[in-house]
């Protein structure tokens, strides 16, 4: 499934990493302050070895809630430490006061007046250990960590998206086609939402490669190759970004704000250098905008027909407050960043690591 292309150019560079509480360690950032008064309990909660659903469940049964009226931002990660905000009514402050388990500890406690929901947070951060990492190894990851600072990585989605067998996707497209019925509701639309991160990815892989191409050829030798004008493409290849943007791509300023069309492919590709606006990428389906010109003529392969809403992901992203630390005595490589949203800690691994199975 997984023939996605790297941005970086060097070599694969040999390391052990195994998500697991003491390697990978996840800070949610919230959306907003917490008000310290509201209908709602805010829990922040270190977690390990449970996933948010596991976690949601335990807390629902030990208070006697339903598991729905527990809010979160975000489905964090099973094989980790995570850091997270839950909501849960008011009414049920005196019951968690009580709570204990060993995987699950509330660190700090406050109120405010809307429940949490998914998307309510700004992003994570993360704190990640390679190890069995040599000295020339780690000098190597310090060069390629310091071009990602500067440039960014691509967007992908991880391999948590699609399943232990990685084989979710085709559930999903089996769905969408009417070949297979699922009646659980949630495994559907997980089905369908794995097949949607697929057809990203595979996009994805696709303008890597043409910005590749591009940056390596002569206009003139490609062109027809491209299906896209010569005049353009000169111009394209100038942009400052190895991530070239093409007439029609649905850009959104970074990291939030509206999306429209790039039309100035001058003036877009200055600001996305500057870190101020990104492309996007499909996840298809309805009430969606889709790319014109040259940009839709490479999406629109990527395109499936569904009955679910569709929506735009950044195609780049910008990993921030970046802070490394190669422990020579261990042969530990430590590193700290914070990622929007949605990103993958394990994608920027990937991408240091060059090797696309990372140890699960």
């Amino acid at each position: 499934m997984d023939n996605k292309q790297f941005f970086l150019t060097h070599s694969k560079i040999d390391v052990y990493f195994k998500q697991s509480k003491d390697d990978f360690v996840v800070t949610e950032i919230p959306l907003y302050e917490f008000s310290n008064e509201g209908e709602h309990l805010i829990l922040t909660i270190r977690k390990k070895d449970l996933s948010t659903w596991d976690m949601v469940g335990i807390l629902s049964d030990y208070i006697g809630c339903k598991s729905r009226d527990i809010g979160y931002a975000g489905l964090k990660d099973k094989n980790a430490m995570t850091i997270q905000h839950i909501s849960i009514p008011k009414k049920y402050s005196q019951k968690i006061e009580s709570f204990e388990h060993p995987n699950i500890k509330i660190l700090d406690t406050t109120y405010h007046n809307n429940k949490i929901r998914v998307g309510h947070l700004k992003g994570n951060k993360f704190f990640i250990r390679l190890k069995r990492v040599f000295s020339m190894d780690a000098l190597k990851l310090e060069e390629a960590l310091s071009k990602i600072a500067t440039n960014g990585m691509p967007n992908y989605f991880g391999f948590q998206r699609f399943g232990i067998d990685a084989n979710n996707y085709l559930k999903g497209k089996d769905i969408i086609a009417g070949i297979k019925k699922e009646r659980n509701r949630k495994l559907k639309q997980m089905y369908i939402n794995s097949y949607q991160s697929y057809l990203f990815n595979q996009w994805l892989s696709k303008r890597i490669e043409i910005s590749r191409l591009i940056e390596a050829f002569d206009p003139k030798e490609i062109y027809q190759q491209l299906d896209i004008d010569l005049k353009d493409l000169k111009e394209i290849k100038k942009q400052p970004h190895f991530f070239k943007i093409l007439l029609g791509d649905v850009m959104s300023h970074y990291p939030f704000g509206r999306i429209f069309y790039a039309e100035d492919l001058q003036s877009e590709s200055q600001k996305f250098n500057d870190k101020d606006r990104v492309p996007t990428g499909l996840l298809c389906g309805k009430k969606v905008k889709l790319a014109i010109n040259d940009a839709q003529k490479i999406e629109q392969e990527y395109y499936e027909t569904t009955n679910e809403n569709g929506s735009r992901r950044f195609a780049w992203v910008f990993p921030t407050d970046i802070q490394s630390q190669f422990k020579e005595d261990k042969n530990h490589f430590e590193l700290n960043f914070t990622l929007p949203k949605g990103s993958y800690a394990t994608e920027l691994i990937s991408e240091l690591i060059h090797c696309s199975t990372i140890n699960k």
